[in-house]
């Protein structure tokens, strides 16, 4: 993948996270990658609201849904209605299975809904496939 394009890690989950990043180091995916724990913390770091602003716009945000402050698809509805943050693609990487969780976050546009599995290897499975989505896919 294009090594310019940053990507917007948004989980609240230490272990989650640190998985994402693993998973990242052994695809060999040495974008620039951003962590925020929430949907509020998220939209400071994409603002830069009494912080610096992520430079370049992430191109790509890996999203939950269940998290404290602002959840994934408050989270969603708000960059949604950004001029400058409603064609980032997002996908959902959550544990939620909930109908009305995969519903909404489809209506809001999000490019895929990838269920965290457990299982180490099972995670590695699906970071490959968002790898494989991402070289498909032209990002301008």
């Amino acid at each position: 993948m294009d090594n310019s394009i940053s990507i917007l890690l948004v989980e609240d989950d230490e272990v989650d996270a640190m998985n994402v990043k693993r998973a990242f180091k052994k695809a060999n995916i040495t974008n620039p990658l951003y962590v925020a724990e929430n949907g509020l913390d998220a939209l400071a770091m994409l603002r830069g609201e009494d912080r610096e602003k992520i430079s370049p716009t992430p191109k790509i945000i890996l999203l939950d849904i269940n998290m404290p402050k602002m959840n994934g698809i408050e989270f969603l509805h708000a960059i949604r209605e950004d001029p400058e943050f409603k064609c980032i693609s997002v996908v959902v990487l959550t544990t939620s299975n909930e109908e009305r969780d995969k519903v909404a976050a489809y209506n809001l546009n999000v490019a895929g809904y990838i269920l965290k599995p457990v299982e180490p290897q099972k995670f590695m499975e699906a970071v490959s496939v968002l790898e494989v989505y991402w070289n498909l896919i032209e990002l301008p």
